[in-house]
């Protein structure tokens, strides 16, 4: 089987593909019901929103819980860098609920709610409309959500929809235990219910066509930064990084590093082109594809202005109810911010060590934990830039664009 997979037969010029126009390329959907969970399962399909966890084990533990359940497509994307979901739902539409509704006859789910930030207006439509069109209404509703880091994390999200504030709760009970309206609730993104809709129509072994053993499938990636084509790109997982910079038009200038997963991500030297995008590999230098996102940073970049402007919208984006966000997050963000304009504090390397150790789990959320991971492994690669701010200040690059800053990319197919 050949890419693409999610992304195959989009309309050319930007619109959603129509449920006719969708089910003449993938099929008609599946009938697995709780053989699904059995096929995803052997699939091996680990979830495509940051933390890969295995989704039939999530299936598996939402149908076992009594009482009625539900599903939530998380389309909140709270993540700066990626648009593969938006991207996904606003072209893509009817796989996304084909997945959903896979999800929730495995599980024995009686309704869906999917949400997407309220930003998103062409995402939100063509999944409006694509629900209108197979008169779901009574089934399916579509909710818009704010544009906030925090929105991504599920525990928030279910609090949110159900009237509360936008802020993690205490765990236990997770969203599988108790979730929306305090029923059990499977929670996925929109990516990871459009390869189920896939699983339920094709089966496992079709699914681990591509991929590794341990990584199998697809995924989509956001590529961005000093890049000729940036864009949501899908990939066979195990796909080296240079390949997806070389597909994504290759590099406008010299790379210092690559950025991989996102803000809660790892920063990797430019050198590292060679690593594959698989958990097993990347697990091996500390990082993960988390949620796709691919940023290459240029040399005209100041990668210590970078790191100091992102940890600064981290700790905003926090919800300062814990210690590590109401206290380590602004502490290390106020650090930063002097480092990088040439104001830090003799034992500034200390503290930032300290700091970096005490934040990481002790959190309601896992915030804190990718933000340090972020930050260490920025530190880490940048170091002689690091060490020329506190010789000598900014650099000229200060004054220049940030690249991890939100720029709308479109969607870019490829074959294998």
């Amino acid at each position: 089987m050949t890419l693409p997979r999610l992304l195959a037969g989009l309309p050319e010029d930007g619109s959603p593909i129509s449920l006719a126009d969708h089910e003449a390329i993938h099929g008609p959907p599946g009938e697995s019901g709780t053989g699904l969970i059995e096929a995803t399962a052997r699939a091996g399909l680990h979830g495509r929103g940051g933390a890969s966890f295995p989704t039939a084990v999530k299936l598996h533990s939402v149908s076992q819980e009594r009482g009625p359940r539900a599903v939530l497509v998380n389309a909140a994307e709270g993540e700066p860098m990626s648009f593969k979901d938006r991207v996904l739902l606003a072209r893509a539409p009817h796989l996304v609920l084909d997945g959903a509704l896979a999800a929730a006859a495995a599980v024995g789910a009686d309704r869906i709610v999917v949400a997407v930030r309220e930003d998103a207006s062409a995402a939100r439509a063509a999944v409006t409309g694509a629900v209108a069109e197979r008169g779901l209404r009574r089934r399916v509703k579509v909710r818009a959500v704010p544009v906030a880091y925090l929105a991504g994390q599920e525990g928030a999200l279910i609090r949110h929809l159900d009237g509360g504030p936008l802020k993690p709760p205490a765990v236990p009970p997770l969203p599988y235990q108790r979730g929306l309206r305090g029923h059990p609730t499977l929670v996925q993104n929109p990516e990871t219910m459009a390869h189920l809709a896939l699983i339920d129509r094709h089966g496992a072994g079709w699914f681990r066509e591509l991929g590794t053993e341990r990584h199998p499938g697809s995924a989509l990636v956001t590529v961005t930064g000093a890049v000729r084509g940036p864009g949501v790109q899908e990939i066979a997982c195990g796909t080296a990084l240079e390949e997806v910079i070389r597909t994504a038009g290759g590099t406008t200038e010299p790379l210092q590093a690559v950025l991989v997963g996102g803000f809660h991500g790892t920063w990797l030297p430019a050198d590292h082109g060679s690593i594959t995008l698989d958990d097993e590999n990347l697990r091996r230098h500390g990082a993960s594809l988390a949620a796709g996102v691919i940023v290459a940073l240029g040399e005209s970049a100041c990668p210590v202005q970078e790191l100091a402007q992102t940890m600064a919208w981290l700790a905003d984006q926090s919800a300062h109810q814990c210690g590590p966000c109401a206290n380590g997050m602004p502490a290390l963000a106020g650090l930063m911010a002097a480092l990088a304009a040439g104001r830090a504090p003799r034992e500034y390397r200390q503290r930032l060590k300290r700091w970096c150790a005490q934040v990481p789990g002790r959190g309601a959320c896992h915030l804190p934990d990718g933000a340090v991971r972020f930050l260490s492994t920025g530190l880490a690669v940048f170091a002689e830039e690091v060490a020329d701010h506190v010789a000598h200040g900014p650099c000229d690059a200060c004054a220049g664009p940030v690249t991890l800053a939100v720029a709308v990319p479109r969607a870019r197919r490829r074959a294998a």
